[in-house]
């Protein structure tokens, strides 16, 4: 087991994340071999469980959100050309059995990127912002003193 795969299974206990969760950080984690199939269709598997899939999409739109401000302009550039299907989501609506609103995290995390997608000013400082600590992060994982 590689470093990283413990690292992210002690976060998944420390963070208390449910399965849909823990296989969505599989997914998106950095090993250079990429999510198995099998994986993937497990995860397309759980969307069609309400809260699985309110869980799966916060932590989709988490993505999407730091790709819009560390990745290329581009990621930016077609979620604004694409923003309707993030709009649509500001109004998920999922109350479970008990009572709970599962779709809370859902809808606020459309908000916040619809309102930053929107933004063009603040979309730019959070973009400076966001690799200047990306930077610092490298810099420092490689034993070079953080400025």
């Amino acid at each position: 087991m590689s470093t990283s795969s413990l690292r992210r299974q002690v976060k998944n206990i420390v963070h208390n994340y449910s399965e849909a969760e823990i296989k969505v950080r599989e997914a998106t984690s950095n090993d250079p071999w990429g999510p198995s199939s099998s994986l993937m269709s497990e995860i397309a598997d759980l969307t069609y469980n309400v809260v699985a899939f309110s869980e799966i999409m916060s932590m989709a739109m988490t993505l999407m959100e730091y790709l819009i401000k560390t990745g290329s302009e581009r990621v930016a550039q077609q979620c604004r050309e694409n923003i309707y299907a993030v709009q649509t989501l500001k109004d998920f609506q999922y109350i479970d059995r008990d009572g709970k609103d599962q779709g809370v995290n859902v809808r606020e995390k459309a908000k916040q990127l619809v309102t930053l997608l929107k933004d063009e000013e603040r979309l730019r400082e959070e973009r400076i912002h966001a690799l200047k600590t990306k930077e610092k992060m490298a810099q420092t994982s490689s034993g070079e003193i953080a400025a």
